[in-house]
């Protein structure tokens, strides 16, 4: 007979598991997201393991016509990270890569920026309807 503690357990660990702080991978694998942590108000756009969001430098309007969202975030790295991980992670989040730093969903556009100073790197992130 199986236990009442058994089932709830199995129908409970799925739920669980979605909840860690993590991004799946189209091979399979899994990358690790700081903390679970997004950008403040901005609850598809992951930081990089090592960055913190910069919170007085963030904003963020609905407008009828889209979102605008300008944020920036500081830790240490190096912009090959950077890169790889933003060019891995936003695919799975529906963003497709339409220029170096810059990519696309639904009507918006989203630019990364970075500069690094010593071994420090400032990212930039601002997403704006597109133009047509």
């Amino acid at each position: 007979m199986i236990g009442r503690k058994f089932i709830f357990a199995a129908l409970l660990a799925p739920w669980l598991l979605s909840l860690m702080p993590s991004i799946g991978r189209a091979d399979g694998g899994v990358l690790p997201v700081a903390d679970g942590s997004f950008l403040a108000g901005v609850e598809d756009l992951p930081l990089m393991p090592g960055l913190r969001e910069i919170p007085e430098a963030t904003m963020i309007f609905d407008k009828p016509a889209g979102r605008l969202v300008q944020a920036m975030a500081q830790g240490e790295g190096n912009q090959a990270a950077l890169w790889q991980f933003y060019d891995e992670t936003l695919p799975q989040l529906g963003w497709r890569r339409a220029a170096s730093g810059y990519f696309v969903r639904d009507g918006e556009g989203l630019r990364i920026s970075v500069e690094k100073h010593g071994a420090t790197l400032t990212v930039r992130f601002a997403i704006a309807p597109i133009s047509e």
